[in-house]
């Protein structure tokens, strides 16, 4: 296929998207699906083809960590240029041209920055030595791996969020020892409730993983190989081990829109249509900070990675948009099936439907007007469509009926108040 040119004529039409992950990869199908017949070039930094990053935490130590999105075969099929092991240098929205580490310069009508994020790092001593990873793209996967088979001492994790206990579930399930360093008074302290977080750390400590909160580490110190063999802590206590998986946060890629004037306040600020601040320039995916009921919050879940595609898919080929989507993601350790909608956010009370011995709950969150606003579910896609459901609608429900399971979800509702 031949590339976006540098002259006006050339570049009508001209789709590049900069970002080969979920979200570009997705993009691109769906501009295809939907009409567009102009040139679409894919810029991957990476040297792989998009792929399915949730296997990354959930299934590193098995054969089943790489999955495409699509067959290679796919894009030259729907004759999408895809470029890998690319990055964009800088960006011209006034003369609407991008610039690529390889000299190329490619002319564009529209332009989608879809660049991810990348892991946070600890600014500790010790946090180079080897053995000491992070997790975000393939080969990272394929270095936790590698570094675990010889892990006789056990994995450390530092950091409590989902994308940690993913980790240790799929290590435990392996035999491997695992211990869990959580600064805060409990885990998933920044997303998920109480409630929810006391539930799956039962679950996780039942399984054999070793969790520990309020705990700060201070560095990392190595052992005889030179390579990581201890934690240290606060307190002046050493854990010893041979890997270390850091797991506190991701930093969004919005280098590139920043440089080139484009707002962002920790994350690319979008419209409803993924629409940044530039003109003929959208976002989607990690590295954007999109509208919510109070603001813009930044998601980093695939559901919402996708359903942005579909709006700027919708915006360059002129499709008719469809509604926001109820934020939600999901998450697999062990044999739970975790999915999530909506967002903790104010004053909510807590309301568990199911019984949390036999793995399979539900814990709805309430406003003061009994309005629901988030659902956290196990191993329940019931509970979790039911929850989904009430969001959506404003639903108004009696708090006594949600609880008890014995009574038809929908007949919990007593108002829905967007209807």
């Amino acid at each position: 296929m031949n590339c976006p040119g540098q002259s006006g004529s050339d570049r009508e039409h001209a789709v590049v998207v900069v970002g080969a992950g979920h979200a570009g990869g997705t993009l691109v199908g769906l501009l295809r699906q939907s009409g567009h017949q102009g040139p679409i070039v894919l810029l991957g930094a990476e040297e792989h083809y998009p792929y399915h990053r949730p296997p990354l935490s959930k299934k590193f130590l098995g054969d089943a960590v790489r999955q495409l999105l699509r067959p290679e075969d796919f894009y030259e099929d729907i004759d999408v240029d895809v470029r890998l092991g690319v990055v964009v240098d800088s960006v011209d929205t006034a003369a609407r041209k991008v610039v690529c580490s390889d000299g190329v310069v490619l002319s564009y009508e529209s332009l989608v920055l879809a660049t991810g994020s990348r892991p946070r790092k600890l600014p500790l001593p010790g946090a180079e030595l080897p053995g000491v990873l992070t997790l975000r793209d393939l080969e990272d996967a394929y270095a936790l791996r590698d570094c675990l088979g010889r892990a006789d001492g056990g994995l450390v994790i530092v950091g409590g969020g989902y994308i940690g206990l993913e980790v240790a579930a799929e290590a435990r399930s392996h035999g491997l020892p695992v211990t869990v360093l959580e600064r805060e008074d409990r885990v998933l302290a920044r997303v998920a409730s109480a409630e929810f977080s006391a539930l799956l750390s039962t679950f996780h400590r039942s399984r054999g993983t070793n969790i520990r909160t309020a705990v700060d580490v201070t560095g990392f110190v190595a052992g005889q190989d030179g390579r990581v063999g201890g934690i240290e802590l606060s307190d002046g206590s050493t854990i010893a081990c041979d890997a270390v998986l850091v797991g506190v946060g991701a930093i969004p890629n919005d280098e590139l829109a920043i440089d080139t004037d484009i707002a962002s306040d920790g994350g690319i600020l979008v419209d409803a249509a993924g629409r940044t601040t530039a003109d003929h320039v959208y976002a989607i995916g990690d590295v954007t900070r999109r509208p919510t009921g109070d603001g813009h919050a930044r998601f980093e879940s695939i559901p919402s990675a996708v359903e942005q595609a579909r709006q700027v898919a919708a915006s360059i080929t002129g499709g008719g948009a469809s509604d926001a989507e109820v934020p939600w993601f999901w998450s697999d350790q062990f044999d739970l099936k975790l999915k999530i909608a909506g967002r903790l956010a104010g004053e909510t009370s807590a309301i568990v439907r199911g019984d949390p011995s036999t793995n399979k709950f539900a814990v709805f969150h309430v406003d003061r007007h009994n309005k629901v606003v988030a659902a956290e579910t196990a191993n329940a896609p019931a509970f979790f469509m039911a929850g989904k459901k009430f969001i959506t609608t404003g639903a108004v429900v009696d708090p006594s009926l949600l609880a008890d399971e014995t009574v038809d979800l929908r007949s919990c509702a007593v108002a829905d108040t967007k209807r």
